[in-house]
């Protein structure tokens, strides 16, 4: 079974959009998980500086990097594709974890030790990102499988 995880700086996630999609995402045998993480430190960080509020992301995320899986930071300035490109990237890996950083975005050194995809070169909130990923997911388990959502 092929395991996705989205981890997120974030207070709450469940959406009904990404509901559908987890569903749609098991007739591929994934499980499609969303996880929120909001430690306390992170709060104030953010309200003493973007290295401060960085450092506590990485901090939230590291637990989570899992030298086993492919670990993908999502970052306005990296790489992008279309949902062919995107799909490879996901081909042949059964665990998979995407990073949604928070506000002030991701310290370099975590990016290192993930590779780095940007959904657009626009800002988008929490929400719609992890809306949009989680489509891309689908679609792309859609393409893997030649399935006709993808046209």
């Amino acid at each position: 079974m092929m395991r996705c995880v989205v981890y997120s700086i974030a207070k709450s996630s469940p959406l009904e959009l990404v509901k559908i999609y987890q569903k749609q995402c098991k007739q591929f045998d994934c499980e499609l998980e969303l996880v929120d993480l909001f430690p306390k430190n992170t709060a104030n960080a953010q309200k003493v500086s973007k290295e401060l509020a960085q450092k506590s992301y990485s901090l939230a995320f590291e637990p989570y990097l899992n030298p086993k899986a492919k670990n993908i930071a999502l970052h306005p300035k990296a790489q992008r594709g279309d949902s062919f490109a995107f799909s490879k990237m996901l081909e042949n890996h059964l665990n998979i974890n995407f990073f949604i950083a928070g506000a002030y975005g991701f310290e370099e050194n975590f990016l290192k030790g993930c590779q780095a995809w940007s959904l657009s070169e626009m800002t988008f909130s929490h929400e719609v990102a992890k809306i949009v990923l989680c489509e891309q997911i689908y679609r792309a388990l859609s393409i893997i499988f030649k399935h006709p959502y993808h046209k």
